[in-house]
C-alpha cells in the first residue's frame, strides 16, 4: 500500500505538470532558480556571487540559498525474518546556504541543514532502515530517542588567484573521484579540511585535498575517516556487565564513526589501537583531468592515500568518435589498491571477520592488494544516450572506498549497488533520456538500467553467485514552477539461482528468492 501510494503521487504530480506545459503566460513569468539539483545529485548555484570593490560589501552583497525537501523511502523484502524487515521512512527538512561575494579574491561560506525522520518505531526497528537511514542519525536515536539532525554542513573560507586556481578551508562539498557529497537523501555528506583546485593548466584541471575528517550524512558530528566505532571509542564498557546489554551497545557504538554501507568493518578503534595503527588517519587525495582535443580524448588520474593504512590509483581513458550524428566514446578504467597494512588489521573482506569461512576463501585473507578493471562503450545521439559497462574485481580482496565515490561509477555502478567485492564481474546495459544543460528539467528526465552480477558465493557466505538489477530513475522540475523538483527512483533485485534449498548466514536460515527485494524512493525539492 505504501509503494502505491508513492507511484500515485508521482503520477499524480507528472498530470498536473502535463496540464500547466501550455500555459506561456505563466511560464513567462517564472524567473530562473537561485540553486537546482542535478541528475547526478550535486546542487548546482546558478545565482552565483559577484566580485565586489569594498570589504563592506563581501557581506551586503552575498548570496542566501534556502531549499525545502522532502525524501520517502520503502524498501520491502521478499520474506522476512530476524535480520530483513520492510520499512517505510519520510524525511523532511531543508537548508539555508551562504555565500559571501568575492573581494580581492576572498570569500566564505556557511550551511545549516536540517531533517526530522517520520517512522513508526513500534514497527520499523532504527537498525532495519537501508536507504531510509539517511533521514534520521540512528546513533543519535538510539542513544536519546532523537529523530532530528540539526547540523552545520559547511563553514569554510576560500581565497582564488590568477583566473580558475582557488584554495577552500574547512567543512565543505568535496567532489572528486573518491569522496562526492552524494546529496541524494537529506544533507550532504561533508569533510573538514583544506582543498586546492586550479584550471589554469592549459585543457586540465587539477584538485589536490587535505581532509581530517568526514560528516556522513547521518551524523551530526565530523568523525574518523577510516575507522569504525566500537565500545572501547564510544566509552559504553565503562558502567556494563551483562554480556546481552555490551552486544546491544556495540551496535550502537559501531554507529559512531565511519559507518558507511562501504566501510570496512573490521578497522574499529580497538582493532587499530591493538596494532600500533592511527585511529584517525587523513585521507589525502588527488585528481588530473587532461582533454587532449587534437585526439578526441579524455584523461583522468585520481588517488587516495590513508596513511599508514590504505592507497588507490585509478587511471581512465575515454576515446571520442563520429558516425554520422551518433558520438560513440569507448572508455577504460584502472585500479589498483595498495595496502600499507590496514589488511593485517581488518582482513581482504569488508565484511572484517578473519575466522568466518569466507574471510579464508580469499587467496590472502590478511592482505588488502586489490586491482578492478573495466570497460564501456557510449553511444550519444541528441539527448539520448546508450551506455554498455562492465566491470571485474580481480580474485585478491575487496575494494575499500567509504567515501561516497564509488570505484564501478558510471559504468555498472546502479542504484544502491556495491559491486566491488573480490572476484565480482558486472554487467550494465544504461538508457538514459537527458533533456537539460543548465539542471532543470523541464521534460522528464529518464534513467533506466540493467545490471547482472556475477558474484563469488564462497566470499558472500551465500549461496547464490548471480543477480539481476532493474533500475528506473525520474526527475522533473515542474513547467509552472522551476524552483520545484520531483524526483522517482526504484530498483528490484532478483536473485537467479533456482536453488531454494535453506541455506544459514549468520544464524538465520533463508533462500536464494527470499533475499530479492524492492527500494523505492520519491523526493521533492523546492529551491529559493
Amino acid at each position: 500500500m505504501r509503494s502505491l501510494t508513492l507511484v500515485f503521487t508521482l503520477l499524480v504530480l507528472i498530470m498536473i505538470n502535463a496540464l500547466a506545459e501550455d500555459n506561456n503566460t505563466i511560464l513567462s513569468k517564472v524567473k530562473l532558480p537561485k540553486a537546482t539539483m542535478l541528475k547526478n545529485s550535486t546542487v548546482s548555484y546558478l545565482d552565483e556571487p559577484i566580485e565586489v570593490d569594498s570589504f563592506g560589501e563581501l557581506f551586503s552583497e552575498g548570496k542566501f540559498y534556502g531549499r525545502l525537501r522532502s525524501n520517502s523511502f520503502y524498501f520491502r523484502w521478499n520474506a522476512l525474518d530476524d535480520s530483513h524487515d520492510n520499512t517505510f521512512i519520510t524525511g523532511v527538512g531543508g537548508s539555508v546556504v551562504y555565500q559571501s561575494a568575492i573581494y580581492n579574491g576572498f570569500g566564505f561560506g556557511a550551511g545549516l541543514y536540517y531533517s526530522h525522520g517520520f517512522f513508526n518505531e513500534s514497527i520499523d526497528s532504527a537498525l532495519s532502515f537501508k536507504a531510509g537511514k539517511d533521514a534520521f542519525s540512528r546513533y543519535s536515536y538510539l542513544k536519546t530517542g532523537n529523530k532530528n539532525m540539526a547540523v552545520l554542513g559547511q563553514a569554510y573560507l576560500q581565497y582564488a588567484w590568477w583566473n580558475d586556481t582557488s584554495l577552500k578551508l574547512g567543512r565543505q562539498l568535496v567532489e572528486s573521484f573518491y569522496t562526492k557529497s552524494n546529496d541524494t537523501k537529506m544533507i550532504p555528506n561533508t569533510f573538514d579540511g583544506l582543498v586546492f583546485k586550479t584550471e589554469d593548466i592549459p585543457d586540465s584541471t587539477l584538485q589536490l585535498a587535505y581532509l581530517a575528517r568526514q560528516k556522513l550524512r547521518d551524523h551530526v558530528e565530523a568523525h574518523a575517516i577510516l575507522m569504525r566505532g566500537d565500545c572501547q571509542s564510544d566509552g559504553c564498557y565503562d558502567s556494563l556487565t551483562d554480556p546481552k546489554e555490551i552486544t546491544a551497545q556495540e551496535k550502537i557504538a559501531s554507529l559512531s564513526e565511519n559507518d558507511d554501507s562501504a566501510m570496512h568493518k573490521g578497522l574499529t578503534y580497538s582493532n587499530l589501537k591493538a596494532a600500533g595503527k592511527p585511529t584517525d588517519a587523513p585521507l589525502i587525495t588527488g585528481d588530473l583531468h587532461t582533454s587532449v582535443a587534437s585526439y578526441s580524448l579524455d584523461l583522468d588520474a585520481s588517488f587516495y592515500v590513508v596513511p599508514e593504512l590504505l592507497a588507490q590509483v585509478m587511471l581512465e581513458g575515454n576515446y571520442e568518435f563520429n558516425i554520422g550524428d551518433v558520438r560513440i566514446i569507448p572508455g577504460v578504467r584502472y585500479i589498483k589498491q595498495f595496502d600499507n597494512g590496514a589488511g593485517a588489521v581488518g582482513g581482504a573482506s569488508l565484511s572484517g571477520d578473519l575466522n568466518s569461512t569466507y574471510t579464508k576463501s580469499y587467496s590472502n585473507y590478511d592482505s588488502l592488494e586489490s586491482q578492478m578493471v573495466a570497460a564501456r562503450l557510449v553511444f550519444k545521439l541528441d539527448k539520448y544516450k546508450l551506455n554498455l559497462g562492465y566491470t571485474y574485481i580481480l580474485d585478491e580482496a575487496d575494494l575499500v572506498t567509504p567515501w561516497r565515490g564509488f570505484p564501478t561509477s558510471g559504468y555498472t555502478r546502479s542504484m544502491g549497488r556495491y559491486n566491488w567485492k573480490a572476484n565480482t564481474k558486472s554487467y550494465r546495459l544504461e538508457f538514459v533520456r537527458c533533456t537539460s544543460t543548465d539542471g532543470i528539467y523541464n521534460d522528464v528526465f529518464v534513467q533506466t538500467s540493467v545490471l547482472y552480477q556475477d558474484n563469488d558465493p564462497d566470499k558472500t557466505g551465500l549461496q547464490h553467485d548471480n543477480s539481476l538489477y532493474y533500475y528506473l530513475g525520474l526527475m522533473q522540475n515542474l513547467s509552472y514552477l522551476d524552483n520545484m523538483q520531483w524526483r522517482f527512483r526504484i530498483g528490484y533485485q532478483q536473485f537467479l539461482n533456482t536453488d531454494t534449498k535453506k541455506t544459514q548466514f549468520n544464524g538465520i536460515s533463508f533462500s536464494d528468492d527470499d533475499l530479492n527485494n524492492l527500494d523505492t524512493r520519491f523526493e521533492i525539492n523546492y529551491f529559493f
